[in-house]
């Protein structure tokens, strides 16, 4: 038996309705159905100093579809509380396991039918609580990472390290998926619900069509750092634009005093704070032509030539 998370995830994906729908005896609706991810293996080294092969994953994806959810591997109908639809191996980009080897993981979507009765499990699970996962499967063997024989036909033993490498077992061949359960304590330290899982990384697009459309949408690490740098962006955007508009305010209430004195400067304020940024700009341009007109501009080295028919300015020599 080997251990996974819990995914928390009750947004259906494309399709998803018509798998559950399979199994179902009577067609469920959306709002019918709660859903979430599992991680229920990897092949990293788990607690019994074993670990599946990125081969015995993908069979082992291929195994578990259809198979059911229980706790504590209790076989008993009465425990029955989901089913898996889908299985899918997926890596972690830049991640590595404890021997260096790039990290891939079995990832599961499972439901189960929204009842009073599991109303308490759905809520355990959405609060962290019940997060755990453990697999019943059989493999046809467990070979040694030392030398390749069947664990147990060697000398060397599981967690000892021979020469600087650590023995572990290759869990290879796998032939039967039996059941995932919900357990306190799993084997494999990875394995268990999630948060996330979306089968693929979401754009920025993607994000802000859901939004837009005020559909689920639910973030993986990534889409969360997408979506904090766009937000950044949009508040340096803003104070950008505050400081742009509070600049033709100001122009306005300057030219304001001189083409229109008698309205007082609490009454434009008022005026200018209804106006968008483009109404503002007309009003701005307005008053400036205006200004001119009253106050016209003068060079910096301008001066005023005044009129002296006695002046003797004029000379030569």
């Amino acid at each position: 038996m080997k251990t996974g998370q819990v995914v928390k995830s009750t947004q259906l994906y494309g399709g998803e309705l018509e798998l559950i729908n399979s199994y179902a005896r009577r067609e469920l609706k959306e709002d019918e159905v709660y859903v979430f991810s599992v991680i229920l293996c990897d092949n990293d080294i788990d607690r019994d100093y074993e670990r599946f092969t990125v081969e015995s994953l993908e069979k082992l994806s291929e195994l578990f579809v259809g198979k059911t959810g229980i706790f504590d591997h209790n076989p008993s109908a009465k425990n029955q509380s989901a089913r898996i639809i889908s299985c899918s191996v997926e890596s972690i980009a830049g991640r590595k396991n404890l021997v260096g080897d790039d990290y891939f993981c079995l990832k599961a979507r499972a439901y189960m039918p929204i009842t009073e009765s599991n109303r308490e499990l759905r809520e355990l699970i959405d609060g962290g609580i019940i997060r755990e996962i453990s697999v019943g499967c059989a493999v046809e063997s467990t070979l040694c990472s030392i030398c390749g024989s069947e664990i147990g036909s060697c000398s060397h033993k599981k967690g000892e390290s021979y020469d600087g490498r650590l023995c572990f077992g290759e869990l290879t061949n796998p032939y039967d998926a039996y059941e995932f359960s919900f357990v306190a304590v799993p084997a494999q330290k990875g394995a268990g619900v999630i948060k996330a899982f979306t089968g693929k990384e979401n754009t920025m697009s993607d994000i802000l069509k859901a939004i837009e459309n005020s559909e689920a949408v639910t973030l993986s690490k990534k889409d969360s750092e997408k979506l904090k740098a766009y937000i950044e962006g949009l508040k340096k955007q803003a104070a950008d634009g505050m400081f742009y508009r509070n600049t033709l305010i100001a122009d306005i209430m300057k030219f304001s005093a001189i083409v229109q004195p008698e309205i007082s400067r609490k009454t434009m304020e008022s005026v200018t704070k209804a106006l968008s940024v483009e109404e503002l700009k007309e009003f701005r341009s307005a008053f400036s032509k205006m200004a001119d007109g009253i106050l016209p501009p003068k060079p910096q080295l301008y001066v005023e030539k005044k009129s002296n028919n006695n002046s003797n300015t004029e000379f030569k020599i």
